[in-house]
């Protein structure tokens, strides 16, 4: 029986964490009191109990309990903090050699959501050849409420909450988004791109568009929907060709599950590239157990809704 510890379990990533968790006959769940829960004695024990802790924290408290946890438990971090340190796997499988570097992996980083619709568009074609790396890049990313957190669900949950709340958002206006570093890092980009992500009033799911101009390809679009589907063969992330007939993509079409689409669209001369997914599932803690069940060596879709 494996036993498992999510260290912040009352937020949006860990409780759909535990929910997805609690019915898997395989696993244990430790739970520790709230008395004890800054108590770091009792968390280090609690921490060190398991196999696998997920830790579904603010940064510099999931930087303070990554140093409590001992070499024989694997960790897997949905902060930012571990993204891009050293000693930390990248937890985005569908990416290049990836799945079993986190196979074999004691501390994983759990993807940003806004990072993983970028990356699973971008990564595969920098790393085929097909994009060049000192391309400049603009990503436009739209996401439900849900993604931040507790306090932006209940505001936008709330009676009487302001106008302003009844309209799409632009935020991250300075261009010093957390997710940045690990975009242009990941991606092996020379430039960081623009980063234009804006909330609306709907709970979950994510739209990631990157346009590119073919000359920055050295292909065109055919070429880059074949490295998609040469890339994107599992069950999680999957390459979707775009219904022209439809007209429109709904940004809330994945919501509630935890996979990925990927679409091209556009034309010869301006060609999209979008995909679409929720920013608790793929985004967050769909990702976190699709990490999880590599590395104990379970089929990877295990407890996910597909």
């Amino acid at each position: 029986m494996t036993k498992v510890f999510i260290d912040g379990s009352a937020g949006t990533t860990g409780l759909r964490i535990r929910e997805r968790l609690a019915p898997r006959p395989e696993l244990t769940l430790l739970t520790l009191p709230e008395a004890l829960r800054k108590d770091a004695g009792a968390r280090r024990e609690i921490i060190n109990q398991a196999d696998v802790a997920f830790f579904c924290l603010p940064d510099a408290a999931a930087v303070e309990a990554a140093a409590l946890a001992g070499d024989s438990v694997a960790v897997i971090d949905t902060s930012t903090a571990h993204r891009t340190a050293a000693g930390w796997v990248y937890g985005f499988p569908e990416l290049g050699g990836k799945r079993a570097e986190i196979a074999a992996a004691k501390r994983i980083a759990n993807p940003g959501c806004h990072a993983s619709g970028f990356l699973a568009l971008v990564e595969p074609l920098t790393r085929c050849g097909l994009l060049k790396k000192d391309a400049a890049l603009t990503c436009f990313s739209l996401t439900g409420y849900s993604g931040g957190g507790k306090s932006m669900i209940a505001d936008y949950e709330s009676a009487g909450r302001p106008a302003a709340l009844d309209s799409p958002r632009q935020y991250g206006l300075t261009q010093n988004h957390k997710h940045l570093k690990e975009m242009t890092l990941i991606a092996g980009l020379e430039l960081p791109p623009v980063f234009c992500p804006i909330v609306a009033d709907y709970y979950s799911g994510m739209e990631v568009t990157v346009p590119v101009f073919p000359r920055d390809l050295t292909g065109g679009a055919r070429d880059v929907i074949e490295a998609y589907k040469a890339a994107y063969t599992g069950r999680v992330v999957r390459y979707v060709p775009y219904d022209e007939s439809a007209g429109m993509l709904a940004a809330n079409a994945l919501s509630g599950s935890d996979g990925m689409e990927i679409t091209v669209a556009g034309n010869g001369e301006r060609i999209l590239l979008i995909s679409r997914f929720d920013n608790l599932g793929k985004g967050a803690s769909g990702a976190a157990i699709q990490n999880m069940n590599l590395l104990l060596g379970l089929d990877e879709t295990a407890g996910l809704i597909l």
